[in-house]
Parts: structure tokens; C-alpha cells; sequence
């Protein structure tokens, strides 16, 4: 077992913030020594782990506290979430870099403000929440799930209605039959797995272009492009609301 003070130079944590995380119930010692040291087992410092990829993605402790104290919480499917999270931040950040490398470069100030936009974080944020079972979302999703409901199966179903939408392309992303099509998309993920708001939809979008396995099978399924297109779509839908 290691002490709060052999945690701190593991990880870069201050001991204060370790006892705080210890105060607020976020992660607590396996156990306290005699002499009142506060130990850390394994399981411990990988409910650290834990911790600390969420807090990059700029989860609360709040928030992390009810994902990870969930009876529920799987870390192998959080992975994936955060995962494409990671994906997207670094997406940003390059983003972020090539302006300030252009700026470097030319002398010139650009107006490209696109670059600090975070409003994509924020929905690849929310889909999160719904996959690790925080969110309403979710709930429905594993309660048919329960009550027999064949979801695993209706993944075909989505991706057969997705590449019909990639069919589309040439019309844009905005024309009528593109957004009928998003319209149906809507519709089976809300009779087959859980109610699809449009704010669900949107995160939905921007996690098909984000999830490179995700992109990837969309892709096969419609031709090159379908994922870029699902998304440019699914954004005009949900904006035209």
C-alpha cells in the first residue's frame, strides 16, 4: 500500500487535494494505518485513474463522484467515452496550434475564431454522460434492454439507415430528402434504443466523426464521406428546430 504523501509524488496530486478528495467521498483510503496515515491499495489508485481522465475532460467532482459511485459504472465501456473525448480535446488543441503557427508564421491576425469554439466538447460531453448511464438516456436503453428488447441487433438497422443517408450527398446536407432521412434516423434510435432528443442527436453527429471505429463502419456502410455528411446533416436538423 502506498501513503497520501508516495500517491502525491506518483501522481503529481497535492496531499491537500488528496484529503479533499477524501473529505468530499470522491476517493477514499482502503484503509487508515494506526497511527492515522492514510493508505492506498491498487483498486484505489486505479479509482485515481479514473478520476483524473475525467477531470481532464473537465468533468466536476460531482460528477465524477456519481459516475464512479454508480453500482453500475463499467471503467472498460467508460474508456471508450473518454476515449473520444481525448480524441476531440487533441483535435482542438491542433487546431489551436495551427492558428497560433499561422499567426507565428505570417505576422497577420487572423479572424478565425473556430479554433476556441468549445460548444463540440460540450456535446461529445453530454453523449458521454448517456453512455455511462448517468442520464435518462441510458436508463431506457438498459431497461429494454432487460425486458428482452433485441437493441444489440437493431445496430445494423441504424447503420443500413445511416448509409441511405450518405446516398444523399450529392443533394446537401440541408435538402429536403437529407433531412427527411435525419428525420428517420431520429426516429429508429427513439423506437429502438432510447428517446433521441435533438440534443442527444447533436452529440450523436459529432461523436460519428469523433470515434474513429465509429466513423470507420459508417463509412464501409455508405461510401467514404457518409460519416462527414451524417454529421453535417444531423447539424442542420437539429439547428433548423
Amino acid at each position: 500500500m502506498l501513503t497520501v504523501k508516495q500517491v502525491s509524488q506518483l501522481t503529481g496530486l497535492s496531499v491537500r487535494t488528496l484529503h479533499h478528495y477524501d473529505k468530499i467521498g470522491l476517493l477514499r483510503p482502503a484503509r487508515v494505518s494506526g497511527a492515522g496515515y492514510r493508505l492506498y491499495d491498487d483498486s484505489s489508485l486505479a479509482r485515481l485513474q479514473s478520476i483524473l481522465l475525467f477531470r481532464e475532460l473537465r468533468f466536476s467532482l460531482k460528477e465524477i463522484c456519481q459516475l464512479l459511485d454508480r453500482p453500475d459504472f463499467d471503467p472498460v465501456k467508460a474508456i471508450d467515452g473518454q476515449l473520444v473525448l481525448l480524441q476531440a480535446q487533441r483535435q482542438r488543441l491542433d487546431e489551436l496550434i495551427q492558428l497560433a503557427l499561422k499567426i507565428q508564421t505570417t505576422g497577420e491576425i487572423t479572424m478565425n475564431f473556430k479554433p476556441f469554439d468549445d460548444q463540440k466538447m460540450e456535446q461529445y460531453r453530454s453523449e458521454a454522460k448517456a453512455r455511462w448511464g448517468q442520464s435518462q438516456a441510458w436508463q431506457e436503453y438498459e431497461s429494454r434492454e432487460k425486458a428482452g428488447m433485441d437493441v444489440s441487433s437493431a445496430g445494423s438497422g441504424l447503420l443500413a439507415l445511416l448509409a441511405e443517408l450518405g446516398q444523399l450527398r450529392d443533394k446537401g446536407p440541408q435538402s429536403p430528402e437529407a433531412q427527411a432521412a435525419v428525420a428517420r434516423l431520429q426516429q429508429y434510435i427513439t423506437d429502438h434504443f432510447y428517446t433521441c432528443t435533438d440534443q442527444i442527436l447533436q452529440g450523436l453527429g459529432q461523436m460519428y466523426l469523433c470515434d474513429e471505429r465509429m466513423k470507420a463502419a459508417i463509412d464501409k456502410a455508405g461510401g467514404e464521406g457518409t460519416a462527414d455528411f451524417a454529421s453535417q446533416a444531423i447539424c442542420a436538423f437539429t439547428r433548423g428546430k
